[in-house]
């Protein structure tokens, strides 16, 4: 029970002791960046440096590295989700306002119907039509005064 558990510290110390031994190097590119890197600079490089310390971390003046295929993809497809999400939330609240528009307009026709002197019926809940008279008519025209004013904004 206590081998396997003292290998697997061996290991681990061992592991850790090669890996603080590792060297970095640290140059500047043919485009200016500084690359940290763990494998010697090529002979193209303007200038070395050997440090046998852990890698620092780099300055805040270089530059981020040349985004790989797949991030630049990753990317595209996040802005084509947020075009699309703004597009269809555009879509909504222009529906939502053409049918905010459209009730306005029937309500405001209802008034008018309700306001004329012609007569009016309604359908009583057996469906049978039921003539209005004048308090009704004043019951339903201050509903929808009401609802023109709520609604209509």
């Amino acid at each position: 029970m206590k081998s396997p558990l003292i290998f697997a510290l061996c290991v681990m110390s061992t592991v850790a002791a090669v890996s603080a031994q590792a060297q970095t190097y640290q140059w500047k590119d043919k485009n200016g960046r500084t690359v940290i890197s763990d494998t010697p600079p090529p002979n193209s490089a303007k200038s070395s440096q050997v440090s046998d310390a852990a890698p620092a971390a780099p300055a805040a003046t270089t530059t981020e590295a040349p985004k790989t295929l797949a991030e630049k993809d990753m990317e595209f497809r996040k802005r084509q989700q947020e075009a699309k999400d703004k597009a269809e939330k555009e879509a909504k609240e222009q529906a939502a306002a053409a049918e905010k528009r459209e009730n306005c307009e029937r309500a405001r026709r209802n008034l008018a119907a309700l306001e004329s002197s012609q007569p009016l019926a309604s359908i009583d809940e057996n469906g049978q039509r039921k003539s209005m008279d004048n308090g009704m008519r004043q019951q339903e025209i201050e509903r929808a005064r009401q609802f023109i004013i709520e609604t209509c904004k």
